[in-house]
């Protein structure tokens, strides 16, 4: 292209007063991008300047695709010129240069040209992947926060915002969104928690980062603790307390619970009231002139305190004294003879009353020592109801008792009514003498024939066995006052047992009761059938290619030392063992273990008890404590455990008050008397409510034949030190006949509050007048005394063929998925879903509180899977009820339905679980 200026240009040049200037550009090109298809357009502006043209990439543009404007400016008189093209986009894209695309501008004048700066042309793109996306992040209260981000690849380079929860977020003093990209909050606060994505924009396009969910958690602390509570018992050893709370600050957004124990118990002696005592008398005073001597004591042996009674009895004595100092002696003779008088009627009247007594005695034994009965009775000591036994009979007397009866009888036999008190007054005539009824120690005592005579029994006396009660078996407190008690013989060991002894009906030796199975990875459950006891073994509990052959065992020997020597503890529950020794699970075992202890309220303290190598019983845990060392979910009627090492265990309970309450289980049997065709015997069975303690009972009445009259019923038995009474009534006396002396029955407070697990049994020889009495109804009535009472009604017939007892109506062990409610794949999803802490905190805590296991959150912390050790023991909790909607409910309350689990469309819960 020829550029030279015509000659008229020149003059025109020189006629506009433009010598000595060159071009000086107003306007130069700027640098630019194409977006899309769409050209650009450079400009150029110069004065003064004749001519102006592009030349890109080294070549001039062609005249025809300028576009120019001239005009004149008015301050200067100089022309000014402005050029402008455009660059399309297949242009840039046809420039295959070791550079950008590129154009710049070159002005004419008169003295020569000038040239503008190049501008650049370039086509806008922006990338669709970032380089980095930020990543989530938990981070401590007042911890530093660095979310990278890296823009995708752009031209023009991108520009970067940061958005948290769809909302742009501004540099301040804490945060900076302008070091290199990257989001930088100097000290976290609980506000910070959020949703933070990475904004990439230019001229082209906006692109978002992967959202960086930013969890602030914080770790729970301490509250100080309360002040001691006051000690539980108004006198004597008792139990306080003091707590403090996870909320100083409470766990937030999955930050980790406190360590340690949330209440701290201690033993109190709460100081008892002291009932003032006599001191000694003073010396008598003189003879005073009204002829009577004084002497005095005072209560001060102790002083009564702390709301103790007042010293009984008169704080002055007096008498009446003869001497010179006496005036008036004519009377008193006068007086002193009369008193003869009386006395020697009184001693003739007396002896009268001793030979009548003398003669009716002796015509009354006559009449009764054709019985010939030994009486081996408490009742000779208290008058009251107490139980008691008959020695073998002498041989030719028809109406000697049988000696079929032993069994039973040295179990408890008590005096028919009188004796056997029945109605409210005599109810409160026994509250009123609480000593009547309480257990005496382990004496021999010789009860003298005299005391034996006005029973009307044989005078050559009676010997009297009683057990002493343990002092475990009474509550703290209620250990009975034996000091008032007269007694000859000397005391027996500790744990003899006595002639009222309770007991089942003896076997040489119990096998344990066992079960047992091969497990594997898929773990499984073992059940002791009929007994209340199973144990549940994980899913990956065992490691993949390892079985063990695990097993469970009931101890039936005696469980006397599992129990504290210093404490008043009872068992609760059989003695249970797992193992075998040595076993390696990689979680915690589940084992439920049935109890007899109403937990209703706050009078029990119950413990988990551990047998050491040695035979030692140590303490593992409070079930009201907290621990890390495994889980305790007490219910009603049965306990679960969280395990980590096989072993014996046993649930044993210390009473707090007067108001615990042990459950027991009545039952009553009958069958026919094998040695009498028209005999029938009613055996009552009081045990401790578990079915373990009643499968014995079952076992028992198998082998005799038994048949069940009447439905089991529970009672509540107080630990308030008074006797457990049964009694059989409404016999219709024309059809049969009770032996003597067997209508009331008792067993004593220590007999059934220490029973640990055995079966007491009484029974009610009955016996038909004449074969054609098939039927048999009465009612036997179960009562504690000041307690509860329940009525077993009886209506059989005597002639049934016996019925069968079920010995082993449940599956022993399940493996693999048979021994879960939960399916594996929809556990997984459970596991991993809760396992993970999120935003909004719904994790396993929430899993455990909505599942109702919300305590001792210490101890699933420590899990590798605290979500998987909570289902497990969701599992024990509901294994024979089926009931899987409770799971189902809770997952909906915290927001994942079931079906969020499945790969299945949403139906009903229950419908999803059970595929």
């Amino acid at each position: 292209m020829s550029c030279s200026l015509s000659p008229g240009s020149r003059s025109d040049a020189l006629q506009h007063g433009t010598s000595g200037t060159l071009p000086h550009f107003l306007q130069e090109p700027d640098d630019a991008y194409i977006v899309k298809s769409n050209p650009i357009k450079l400009k150029c502006r110069a004065r003064p300047a004749l001519q102006i043209f592009f030349k890109c990439n080294g070549e001039w543009v062609h005249q025809s695709q300028h576009q120019s404007q001239e005009h004149t400016d008015e301050s200067t008189g100089l022309k000014i010129r402005e050029v402008m093209i455009n660059v399309s986009r297949q242009q840039v894209e046809d420039f295959h240069g070791p550079e950008d695309y590129w154009c710049l501008c070159v002005a004419w004048s008169h003295l020569g040209t000038s040239k503008s700066r190049k501008a650049t042309v370039r086509i806008a793109y922006l990338r669709k992947n970032f380089e980095q996306d930020p990543q989530g992040r938990e981070v401590p209260i007042k911890g530093m926060i660095v979310l990278h981000c890296r823009p995708p690849e752009g031209v023009p380079v991108a520009e970067v915002e940061w958005l948290k929860n769809e909302e742009p977020v501004s540099s301040d003093g804490n945060i900076d969104t302008r070091a290199d990209h990257n989001l930088i909050i100097q000290e976290a606060r609980l506000s910070d928690s959020g949703n933070y994505t990475c904004l990439a924009s230019n001229i082209v396009a906006k692109r978002r980062s992967l959202t960086a969910t930013v969890v602030i958690f914080v770790n729970g602390g301490w509250s100080l603790w309360t002040d001691w509570s006051v000690c539980n018992v108004p006198c004597g050893r008792g139990v306080q307390k003091r707590s403090r709370t996870c909320t100083n600050p409470a766990p937030l957004n999955g930050g980790a619970f406190c360590e340690g124990m949330s209440v701290q118990k201690s033993t109190c002696n709460a100081l008892c009231p002291v009932d003032g005592g006599w001191a000694e008398w003073t010396e008598w005073t003189v003879c005073s002139g009204e002829c009577e001597r004084q002497r005095s004591r005072e209560c001060t042996a102790p002083e009564p305190k702390r709301g103790g009674r007042l010293c009984d009895g008169a704080a002055l004595g007096t008498y009446n004294c003869t001497g010179g100092l006496c005036t008036h002696k004519v009377l008193r003779r006068s007086l002193e003879g009369s008193s003869d008088v009386a006395l020697y009627s009184g001693l003739a009247a007396g002896v009268v009353t001793v030979v009548v007594l003398i003669v009716a005695v002796t015509l009354y034994r006559r009449n009764q020592s054709e019985y010939g009965v030994d009486v081996i009775d408490s009742s000779a000591l208290t008058g009251g109801f107490q139980s008691f036994s008959f020695k073998t009979a002498r041989q030719g007397n028809p109406l000697l008792i049988s000696s079929s009866l032993q069994p039973d009888l040295t179990v408890s036999r008590t005096y028919t009514s009188p004796i056997c008190f029945q109605d409210s007054m005599d109810k409160e005539l026994i509250s009123q003498e609480p000593s009547l009824f309480d257990p005496l120690p382990d004496l021999k005592v010789k009860v003298h024939s005299s005391f034996m005579v006005s029973l009307g029994v044989s005078e050559r006396g009676a010997e009297y066995h009683a057990q002493k009660a343990h002092p475990q078996t009474f509550p703290r407190g209620l250990a009975p006052d034996y000091s008032g008690v007269r007694v000859e013989g000397t005391l027996r060991g500790r744990r003899e047992k006595s002639l009222l002894a309770p007991h089942a009906p003896s076997t040489p030796s119990r096998p344990p009761l066992r079960t047992s199975g091969v497990l594997g990875h898929a773990g499984g459950r073992l059940v002791v059938p009929n007994t209340g006891v199973s144990l549940l073994v994980p899913h990956g509990g065992i490691a993949e290619d390892t079985t063990w052959e695990m097993y469970m065992v009931i101890n039936q020997e005696d469980s006397s030392s599992t129990l504290s020597e210093e404490s008043q503890e009872v068992l609760l529950s059989p003695e249970v063992t797992y193992g075998p020794p040595g076993l390696d699970l990689s979680c915690p075992v589940a084992m439920t273990i049935a109890h007899c202890a109403e937990v209703a309220t706050d009078n029990w303290s119950i413990r988990l008890k551990r047998q050491t190598q040695d035979n030692k019983w140590e303490e593992v845990m409070s079930v009201e404590e907290e621990s890390t060392s495994c889980y305790c979910l007490l219910e009603a009627q049965c306990c679960h455990l969280l395990l980590e090492s096989p072993g014996r265990y046993a649930l044993v309970g210390e009473p707090l008050s007067q108001e615990a309450v042990k459950r027991l289980r009545l039952a009553v049997f009958g069958s026919a008397d094998n040695t009498n065709p028209l005999g029938y015997s009613l055996r009552v069975y009081c045990v401790d409510n578990t079915p373990y303690a009643f499968q014995e009972v079952a076992s028992v009445e198998r082998v005799k034949g038994g048949r069940l009259l009447e439905e089991p019923k529970t009672l509540l038995f107080r630990g308030n030190s008074f006797s457990l009474q049964l009694s059989i009534q409404d016999i219709p006396q024309f059809l049969w006949s009770i032996k003597p002396f067997t209508t009331c029955q008792e067993f004593s407070f220590s007999q059934v509050w220490a029973s640990n697990q055995r079966p007491l049994q009484c029974a009610f020889s009955l016996e038909r007048y004449s074969p054609a009495s098939s039927q048999l109804s009465c009612k036997i009535s179960v009562r504690q005394v000041k307690g509860q009472e329940q009525i077993l009604q009886v209506y059989t017939s005597v002639v049934e063929v016996r019925g069968g007892v079920c010995s082993n109506c449940t599956t022993m062990s399940l493996t693999g998925s048979r021994a879960f409610k939960i399916p594996l794949s929809i556990r997984q999803r459970i596991c991993a879903t809760f396992d993970t802490t999120n935003a909004k905190g719904k994790d396993w805590q929430l899993l455990a509180q909505k599942l109702h296991i919300d305590r001792n959150l210490c101890y699933f912390a420590r899990q590798e899977s605290p979500s998987a050790v909570i289902l497990s023991l969701w599992e024990a909790q509901h294994q024979d009820t089926g009931d899987l909607d409770s799971l189902a409910s809770a997952l909906e309350e915290i927001g994942k339905p079931i079906c969020h689990f499945t790969e299945s469309h949403c139906k009903t819960s229950g419908d999803i679980l059970e595929q």
